[in-house]
C-alpha cells in the first residue's frame, strides 16, 4: 500500500487525494451503517444485503472493466520455485492487505455491530463478516487472473462491445427497479424482495446469514450459510487451479503480442469451438438474414399484448406476456443454423471438427444477444406488473423456454435442416426444395420448448393468480428443466452431427 505513494510528485498527490476521498466515503458508509442499530430488522436486512451484494459484485467486475495489471500475478513468482498450493495461499493472504479490502472490512465490522445489537451472537456476526471479506478477496483474485490472462492482450472493439452489454445487463435492470420503488419512510416491499433473492445467491449470502438469524428464519439462515461456504470453497478451488496452471504452463509468445485486426477471432479462445463461435458472431451481426430474425423477435413479443388489451385482459397481466414469447423465439432462432451456413459448413466437416464444438459455438451469438435482451425485458415487465415478488417466476419461465429452445434447436438444425434464402438475398425470400424434410422442425422446436417448460409455466401461473410463494418453485423448476434440456440437446446434436457428414454436405451442396 505504501508503495503506491512512491514516484513522481504528481502521482503521489493524485493517489493521496484518492485515498482521502476513499477514506471519507468509507467513514460516511460506516456511520450510515451504524445508524441501522436502531432500525427494524427487516430494514437492516434489506439494506445490508443489498450493500454487501454490491460490494461483492464490484470486486468481481472492477478488475475486468479497469483492466489493471495484477501486481500479485502468479506468473511473476514462478522463478521462486514455490509449490502451487503454498503460493496460492500466500497470494490470497497478501490480497487481504490492500486499501479496498480494508474498506470492506470496515463496513463488515459495522455490519457485525448492527447484527449484534439485533440479537445475533457476536461470534456469528464476526465470522460472517470475515466470510464476506474472504469472498471479495477470492473473487477479486479470480477476476484479476482472468483479466491478465485473457483480456489485456486482446483489447479489441468487439471486447469493448461485450463490456457495453455487461453494463446493460447490470445497470438497466437496477435503474428500472429503483425507479419503480415508492419510498415512504420505509423499505419498499420490492427492495425487501430483492434482498431476499440476493441473499440466496453467492453475491449476498454471506451478508444475509446473520439477517436470517435476526429475523428468526432458520431455514433462510442455513441456506445462506451453505451458499456462502460453497462460494468460498469454489472460489478457493478455482484460484488454486489458476495458480497451478500459471506455474505449469508457458504463455504463447504469439498470443502475448495480440491478434489485432482479427475482430471476434482475437477475442475468443483459440479452440475449434472458439473459432466457430467467432465465425457465427460475424454472421449473426453482419448478415441481413440473421439481423432480420433478431429484429423481429421484440415485435413478435409485443404484438400479442394489443389484442389482449382490446379483449379486456388487465394491463398488468398483459405486461407479463412479452417476456415468455421473446424467450421462446430467442431459443428457437438457431433451429436451422446449418442451413444458413450454405456451403461454408464443409469447412467444419473437412477439418474434422467434433460435434460438441460445433453445437456450442453456434449457440454463442444467440446467448450474447439474448442475455441483455432478457435482462432488460424481465425487470421492465415486472415493473409494469407492479409486484416484484413475481420476479423469480418470470426468470424461471424465461430461462426454461430459452434454454429448452436452444437444446432442441441444437438437435433440429442437424436432423432436419430446410432451405433458406442464400447469402445476399432478401431475408424474407423462402426458396422451395422438394427434398426439404425439415419444414415442420420450426413448429416442433417451438412446441417442444413449450411442453418441456410446462412445469415452470404452471408454477408461474400459480404465482400470478394464486400465491407468490410459488415463485421460487417456478424459478428452480425453470432453471433445472432448461439446463437439463440444453445439456441433453447439445449432447444429442453433437452425436448426430458426427454421424451425418455426408447428409449435411449433400444438403449444403444443393442450397
Amino acid at each position: 500500500m505504501t508503495g503506491s505513494l512512491r514516484g513522481p510528485a504528481s502521482r503521489i498527490v493524485a493517489r493521496a487525494f484518492g485515498l482521502v476521498v476513499l477514506a471519507v466515503v468509507v467513514v460516511a458508509v460506516c456511520l450510515s451503517t451504524l445508524t441501522l442499530t436502531g432500525a427494524p430488522v427487516p430494514v437492516a436486512f434489506a439494506l445490508l444485503v443489498l450493500a454487501g451484494s454490491a460490494i461483492t459484485l464490484s470486486f468481481a467486475l472492477a478488475p475486468v472493466i479497469a483492466g489493471a495489471a495484477d501486481p500479485l500475478d502468479p506468473r511473476r513468482f514462478a522463478v521462486l520455485g514455490l509449490s502451487s498450493r503454498s503460493l496460492a495461499w500466500q497470494l490470497v493472504g497478501a490480497g487481504f492487505v490492500s486499501v479496498p479490502v480494508l474498506a470492506v472490512l470496515a463496513f463488515d465490522i459495522c455490519a457485525a455491530v448492527v447484527w449484534t445489537s439485533h440479537g445475533v451472537p457476536g461470534l456469528v456476526s464476526v465470522l460472517t463478516a470475515l466470510l464476506h471479506v474472504a469472498t471479495c478477496v477470492l473473487v477479486a483474485r479470480l477476476s484479476l487472473a482472468f483479466s491478465a490472462a485473457v483480456l489485456r492482450p486482446r483489447r479489441t472493439r468487439e471486447l469493448s462491445g461485450l463490456f457495453v452489454l455487461g453494463v446493460v445487463v447490470v445497470l438497466v435492470p437496477v435503474i428500472v427497479f429503483l425507479s419503480s420503488l415508492e419510498w415512504r419512510g420505509q423499505v419498499p416491499s420490492a427492495l425487501a424482495t430483492a434482498a431476499d433473492v440476493l441473499g440466496r445467491t453467492p453475491l449476498g449470502a454471506a451478508t444475509a446469514l446473520p439477517g436470517g438469524i435476526a429475523l428468526g428464519d432458520g431455514g433462510s439462515a442455513w441456506a445462506s450459510a451453505v451458499i456462502a461456504l460453497a462460494t468460498v470453497a469454489a472460489a478457493a478451488w478455482g484460484w488454486m487451479a489458476v495458480v497451478e496452471r500459471a506455474l505449469s504452463t508457458i504463455e504463447n509468445p504469439a498470443s502475448a503480442t495480440g491478434r489485432g485486426g482479427l475482430g471476434w477471432f482475437a477475442v475468443v479462445p483459440g479452440t475449434p469451438g472458439g473459432m466457430i463461435a467467432a465465425r457465427s458472431l460475424v454472421y449473426w451481426l453482419r448478415d441481413s438474414r440473421y439481423i432480420a430474425n433478431f429484429a423481429i423477435v421484440p415485435i413478435v413479443g409485443l404484438l400479442p399484448t394489443i389484442p389482449l388489451l382490446v379483449a379486456g385482459v388487465p394491463g398488468p397481466i398483459a405486461a407479463l406476456v412479452p417476456v415468455p414469447i421473446i424467450a421462446l423465439f430467442l431459443g428457437w432462432l438457431p433451429h436451422n443454423d446449418i442451413a444458413y451456413d450454405s456451403s461454408a459448413v464443409w469447412v467444419h466437416i473437412a477439418s474434422g471438427v467434433r460435434g460438441l464444438p460445433d453445437r456450442i459455438g453456434r449457440l454463442v451469438p444467440v446467448i450474447l444477444v439474448a442475455v441483455p435482451v432478457l435482462a432488460v425485458a424481465i425487470p421492465v415487465s415486472t415493473a409494469l406488473y407492479g409486484r416484484w415478488a413475481v420476479l423469480p417466476a418470470i426468470i424461471g419461465v424465461a430461462a426454461s423456454l430459452f434454454l429448452a429452445g436452444l437444446g432442441l434447436s441444437s438437435i433440429s438444425s442437424v436432423i432436419a435442416p430446410y432451405a433458406v434464402s442464400r447469402p445476399g438475398d432478401s431475408p424474407f425470400q423462402q426458396p422451395q426444395r422438394a427434398d426439404s424434410t425439415g419444414v415442420g422442425a420450426q413448429a416442433l422446436v417451438m412446441l417442444g420448448a413449450i411442453v418441456l417448460s410446462a412445469p415452470a409455466l404452471w408454477f408461474g401461473w400459480l404465482t400470478v393468480t394464486s400465491d407468490v410463494s410459488y415463485a421460487d418453485t417456478a424459478l428452480w423448476s425453470g432453471l433445472g428443466v432448461g439446463a437439463v434440456v440444453l445439456i441433453l440437446g447439445v449432447g444429442v446434436g453433437s452425436w448426430i452431427f458426427e454421424r451425418s457428414d455426408e447428409r449435411i454436405m449433400a444438403f449444403a451442396g444443393t442450397t
